[in-house]
């Protein structure tokens, strides 16, 4: 995980803690060995959720997940350093053209991943996240679907209205991945 990035913790429809992955998973931790409700975690950036194996002591916990006491990631790096191996589909044109790529198939692909990430907006992006974090934690709420519309339409008091009697956790967190939407958009102009 990205000791950059930015993490957020639900239980049920009350957020328990948002930051940094090693603290938040410290938060975590402690609120499941009380006896708290299951949670959903969520990176900020992309509203992903994430899955923990939360057995074992806080350390345990923390170096299989990644991270340590003061919130360090391991860094990018082969192989223990941050390179995941998944299996790729192509046609064979594809094949064929990667083994002509100077530096190996993966670097192409590494590359041409990296290139369409800049193409997509930032702004975009954030408002990806806030749709996925609205469809999973408030997606049966009323109003969801319209709040979803509004988040995309860009009409944020009528995304407020939508949310008006949602759990204030909730409503509050989507507002701020929105916020956060809204700044890149702005930046980008």
């Amino acid at each position: 995980m990205d000791s950059s990035a930015s993490y957020t913790v639900f239980a049920g429809h009350t957020q328990l803690a948002s930051g940094n992955w090693a603290p938040v998973l410290t938060a975590t931790k402690q609120h499941l060995d009380a006896g708290g409700d299951p949670v959903l975690i969520f990176d900020d950036d992309t509203g992903q959720q994430i899955d923990v194996d939360f057995s074992g002591s806080l350390d345990e916990v923390l170096v299989r997940a990644g991270a340590d006491r003061s919130g360090a990631t391991p860094r990018p790096g082969r192989p223990k350093l941050g390179v995941v191996s998944r299996e790729v589909s192509l046609l064979p044109r594809h094949w064929e053209w990667l083994q002509d790529q100077p530096n190996g198939a993966s670097a192409a692909l590494r590359r041409l991943v990296d290139e369409a990430r800049k193409r997509t907006p930032r702004g975009r992006q954030l408002r990806d996240s806030a749709y996925r974090f609205i469809w999973a934690v408030a997606g049966n709420f009323e109003n969801a679907e319209e709040a979803i519309r509004a988040l995309y339409a860009r009409e944020d008091a009528r995304l407020e209205r939508m949310m008006e009697n949602w759990p204030s956790d909730v409503r509050e967190h989507v507002l701020l991945l929105v916020a956060r939407a809204w700044r890149e958009e702005q930046l980008a102009g």
